[in-house]
């Protein structure tokens, strides 16, 4: 259906990626890119100023080393890590990549998401293609 799907993961969470990861395989077509993609979020500056040079790097590096050992390998699926906000980040990703398909994990709204908007409902909303959304 898909040739180009992808998988937002937050390590920083404790739910379960391969889901996410097993729905895209099922959508994808035969020869599909699938990306399992982290945001780190920015630094706001008047912090970074104060980090040792290089340490922002050097974080993307672990973090990238951290998704690749918590996936390990599954065939197909490339792994990446940006910076930015979580919602912003997806959808920019997509649109500038020819991302057709967005599988995104969801935990069940409180009332806080229906004031403030949950990262999934900000990518439903935002997202240039299809969104398939997993809870």
């Amino acid at each position: 259906m898909y040739k180009n799907i992808l998988v937002p993961i937050a390590l920083d969470h404790e739910r379960d990626s391969n889901q996410s990861l097993k729905i895209a395989k099922v959508l994808a077509d035969e020869g599909a890119k699938i990306t399992a993609l982290h945001i780190m979020e920015e630094i706001p500056s008047y912090v970074a100023q104060y980090l040792p040079e290089g340490q922002i790097e050097d974080n993307a590096r672990q973090l990238q080393a951290r998704l690749q050992s918590e996936l390990g390998d599954l065939e197909g699926v490339e792994t990446k890590v940006i910076s930015g906000h979580a919602g912003h980040a997806i959808v920019d990703y997509a649109t500038h990549n020819e991302i057709d398909c967005i599988v995104v994990a969801s935990h069940r709204p409180g009332l806080t998401d229906f004031f403030l908007g949950s990262t999934a409902a900000r990518v439903v909303r935002h997202a240039p293609c299809c969104v398939h959304v997993t809870r």
